[in-house]
């Protein structure tokens, strides 16, 4: 259902703030004077502004030094860069979608692209795409987050996934086998459950989101689809409600968790993972050295895997990440897509996943961290190589996350509430949301 843009930027400004997969007033650099020159569709361009979230990379100042230089290189161009901060950006570019004054080139969330699409926002680069071959090695999740209605209105930057992060030394000495299937997930949980009464086997984590993702989409069921131009959940399907059956009764029959967890966010089951009160606990690839970082006697002590599907292979899981989008309200088209084609492939693309611990969004680029020796990444790039899925490319997709709308079904599930009582509440709540006219 397309809004007009006057009418989708007018209900933009109510919108929650929300990023799923990624963290949370930006420093603004000068805008150079270069002698150089650039095609940008409307003539010559001296410069190109690009706007970056604040945080993702601690130390960007090496990245940024390197970019500039770059893309300078390659096309004569300045590049101005500006950090704004997650909290500010979404308003931000709501206002610059009305009035310009905004950025040529964005980074933007996946869950915030189809909202930007729609209400016009955003520039269409799907011929620049298709015909410079990247829309082969783009991954099939990332595409689909920066496509509405048919086009495409971004390219991946960075992703992050989601897999299982262990304690090497537990399992060892508990025989505890790297689990294949979800049968197998269970029994480990029984044994470390019997084996090791001071920690919890797997925490259930009430306010992660996405950690139910895997067991939902693995048991073949879903969040919505769209028939025509209405959207339906299908989180309370009998497939859906399987999944989630089968992810909760691992701390509600399985005794895997405490009952603490069922508000916890990530943030916190990682805290416990760091503090030795939990075997196994469901995190980003960008987590696992912050672990170490927080308790340096882990190290060497820890693994990864991808969460395993129901009967074996890699489960979906979602990718959580940014795009690069051409603002609609940019004079510099041409040279704006070349910076995004600049930063997406070849040396920047790696040393940005490098410096971040987030990953390419390429398959040429993705390869060699999915065949790295490093057990803490490698199986992360193969769950997202394998299992990559992204959440309904729905424009009103970020207000579901702003209202918290999984996390409460969690929580009520892990509290008491039936998973076919809670699901049919959330998937109501989904179906409203996501048909809302603007």
């Amino acid at each position: 259902m397309r809004t007009t843009t006057a009418a989708a930027l007018a209900s933009l400004t109510a919108l929650t703030l929300a990023l799923a997969g990624c963290g949370d007033s930006g420093g603004s650099g000068g805008s150079g004077d270069s002698a150089g020159a650039a095609a940008n569709g409307g003539g010559t361009a001296k410069s190109l502004t690009f706007w970056v979230m604040k945080g993702t990379n601690p130390d960007a100042s090496k990245f940024y030094a390197a970019a500039k230089k770059e893309f300078k290189k390659k096309t004569g161009a300045t590049l101005n860069i500006q950090e704004v901060e997650w909290a500010d950006a979404h308003d931000r570019l709501v206002r610059s979608f009305a009035g310009g004054g905004g950025p040529d080139v964005s980074e933007i969330g996946t869950t915030w692209t189809p909202e930007f699409a729609a209400a016009g926002g955003l520039a269409d680069i799907t011929k620049q795409v298709t015909s410079s071959g990247m829309g082969k090695d783009e991954l099939k999740a990332l595409k689909d987050s920066a496509t509405y209605d048919g086009k495409q209105y971004g390219v991946g930057w960075y992703a992050g996934v989601r897999g299982i992060v262990y304690r090497k030394d537990i399992f060892a000495k508990d025989g505890v086998k790297v689990p294949t299937n979800w049968a197998e997930l269970e029994q480990a949980v029984k044994t470390l459950k019997a084996k090791e009464p001071k920690m919890a086997a797997m925490p259930i984590a009430g306010g992660s989101s996405y950690g139910s993702a895997p067991f939902i989409w693995g048991a073949g069921g879903g969040f919505a689809t769209k028939d025509g131009d209405k959207w339906k959940s299908t989180l309370d399907s009998k497939a859906s409600q399987a999944g989630l059956k089968f992810y909760t009764d691992l701390a509600l029959k399985d005794g895997s968790s405490t009952t603490a967890a069922s508000t916890w966010k990530e943030t916190d089951l990682l805290d416990a993972f760091a503090k030795n009160k939990a075997a196994m606990v469901i995190q980003g690839n960008w987590t696992p050295k912050t672990a170490i970082e927080q308790n340096p006697d882990l190290k060497n002590k820890i693994g990864a895997f991808a969460i395993p599907g129901k009967n074996g292979g890699v489960a979906p899981a979602f990718l959580g990440g940014s795009n690069l989008s051409v603002m609609a309200t940019s004079k510099k088209q041409d040279l704006a897509w070349k910076f995004i084609q600049l930063m997406t492939t070849g040396d920047l693309a790696k040393k940005w996943a490098d410096q971040t611990g987030f990953l390419p969004t390429t398959k040429t680029a993705l390869q060699p961290f999915a065949d790295s020796p490093d057990k803490l990444v490698a199986p992360f790039a193969t769950a997202m190589l394998k299992g990559g899925r992204n959440v309904p490319s729905a424009p009103q997709w970020g207000t579901v996350e702003g209202n918290k709308t999984i996390t409460a079904m969690l929580q009520s599930i892990l509290t008491g509430t039936s998973v076919p009582a809670a699901s049919k509440k959330a998937a109501e709540a989904i179906t409203s949301t996501l048909n809302a006219k603007s």
